[in-house]
C-alpha cells in the first residue's frame, strides 16, 4: 500500500510540504497512483524543473512509451513571489499533464501569492491569519484527493452542450462522429450503460449574467433558480444536474470559446452554489481554423475544473483543425485522432459504471 505522492519543485515551501506530509501520512491502498504537485515559480511565472519533466515526458508519449502521469489522479499547490502566474501556470501545467494521461479533482489547485494575499477573501468570514487559511485550504484539497473514487453508477448521463449548426459547424460534425462510435457502443450492451441528452443554446436562449447581488444569488440558487430564469432555468440546470459527464462543443472564436457558450458558463454559478459540481466530468471537442485550440482547451480547464470543479478526465479534449464547412471530415489523422478519442471516453464510462 501507498499513500498519496508528494512531488516538491519548491525550494522556499517547506512548511507547507511538512504540513501536508503529516495530512497524508496515513496509507491507504485508494491513493496508491494519487500525486500531489507543490511547485514554485521565479520571477517570470515558470519552473524548469516542472518543464523539463513536461518535456521528457512528452517525449515519451511521442515514442509511444507511458509517462509518468498516465493513471494518475492529481492535484497541485502552486506558489508565485507576486501576485501574478499563479492561474497561468496551473493551467498550462494541467493541461499538459492532462495530455500525458493525468486526471484532475474538481477544484484542483490551490494558489499561494505574496504574503498570502489571497485568502484575504477567507478572511472575512473566519478571522484566522491567513497562512492558518492557507493550510486549511491544503488540508480540504488534499481530503478531496484522498477521497476521489469512481462514481460507481449504473448507468451515466451524458450532456452535449453547443450553439451551433450542424449545416457549417466542423466541431458539431467532428462531435457526432464521435457520437456515433460510443452509440455502437452502447447498442452492443445487454443494457445500455450511457444516456446522450443535446442541449442547443440557440440565439436569443441565453443572456450573460447581469451580475446580481451575492445575497440576490444565494437567495435564487436555494432553489436551483436565477433571478432571470428562462432557459437556463428551465432546460439548462434541470439537464446539468442530471448529468454525470458534461461535453463542450467549442469552435475557436479568436482563441476562446463562443460567447453564448461563455454565458453558460458564468450562469452556473446559482446552480453551482446549490450543488457544486465535484461529480461531474468535463469533456470538450474543439475545433480551429488554423490554430489555437489549445487555448480554448486552458480556457475551460481554468474555467470550469480550476473554478467551478469539474473532474477533468485524462486527455478531456479531441482537438483538430478545419475551416470550410464539411472540411473536418478530410483533416489530417482525423480518423485516428476520432477512434484514440471514442476510446477514451469509453474507458471513462467503464471506470464509472457498477462492475457487476
Amino acid at each position: 500500500m501507498a499513500g498519496i505522492e508528494i512531488i516538491n519543485y519548491s525550494k522556499h515551501m517547506k512548511p507547507i510540504v511538512t504540513f501536508c506530509e503529516g495530512l497524508v501520512s496515513q496509507e491507504s491502498e485508494k491513493d496508491k497512483n494519487k500525486c500531489l504537485l507543490v511547485i514554485e515559480l521565479d520571477d517570470i511565472g515558470e519552473n524548469e524543473a516542472v518543464d523539463q519533466l513536461l518535456r521528457t515526458e512528452t517525449r515519451k508519449q511521442l515514442k509511444g512509451e507511458t509517462t509518468f502521469f498516465n493513471d494518475k489522479i492529481l492535484a497541485l499547490i502552486v506558489k508565485s513571489h507576486s501576485e501574478h502566474y499563479t492561474k497561468t501556470f496551473a493551467k498550462k501545467c494541467i493541461y499538459h499533464i492532462n495530455q500525458l494521461g493525468g486526471t484532475f479533482i474538481g477544484h484542483p489547485l490551490v494558489e499561494i501569492i505574496e504574503g498570502y494575499q489571497n485568502f484575504k477573501t477567507w478572511q472575512k468570514v473566519d478571522s484566522k491569519p491567513l497562512e492558518r487559511i492557507c493550510f486549511e485550504q491544503i488540508e480540504q484539497l488534499i481530503k478531496r484527493l484522498h477521497t476521489y473514487q469512481a462514481l460507481n453508477r449504473a448507468t451515466l448521463n451524458m450532456l452535449v452542450l453547443h450553439a451551433g449548426y450542424r449545416e457549417i459547424s466542423n466541431t458539431l460534425m467532428l462531435w457526432d462522429a464521435v457520437a456515433n462510435a460510443l452509440e455502437i457502443y452502447n447498442a452492443k450492451k445487454d443494457v445500455p450503460i450511457l444516456n446522450m441528452d443535446t442541449l442547443h443554446v440557440e440565439e436569443g436562449k441565453i443572456s450573460d449574467c447581469y451580475g446580481c447581488s451575492f445575497e440576490t444569488c444565494m437567495y435564487y440558487a436555494r432553489e436551483k433558480s436565477c433571478f432571470y430564469g428562462g432557459f437556463v432555468v428551465e432546460d439548462l440546470y434541470p439537464k446539468l444536474e442530471k448529468a454525470d459527464i458534461v461535453v463542450w462543443i467549442c469552435p475557436n472564436y479568436n482563441d476562446a470559446i463562443s460567447a453564448k457558450l461563455m454565458a453558460v458558463i458564468n450562469r452556473l454559478t446559482a446552480l453551482y452554489r446549490n450543488m457544486g459540481f465535484k461529480d461531474k466530468y468535463l469533456l470538450s471537442v474543439i475545433v480551429s481554423g488554423n490554430s489555437g485550440s489549445d487555448s480554448v482547451a486552458r480556457q475551460l480547464i481554468g474555467a470550469l475544473n480550476i473554478n467551478k470543479g469539474f473532474r477533468l478526465p485524462a486527455g478531456f479534449s479531441i482537438m483538430a483543425l478545419a475551416n470550410d464547412p464539411g472540411e473536418i471530415n478530410h483533416a489530417l489523422n482525423i480518423d485516428e485522432k476520432i477512434s484514440s478519442y471514442v476510446n477514451k471516453v469509453v474507458t471513462l464510462i467503464e471506470e464509472n459504471i457498477i462492475k457487476n
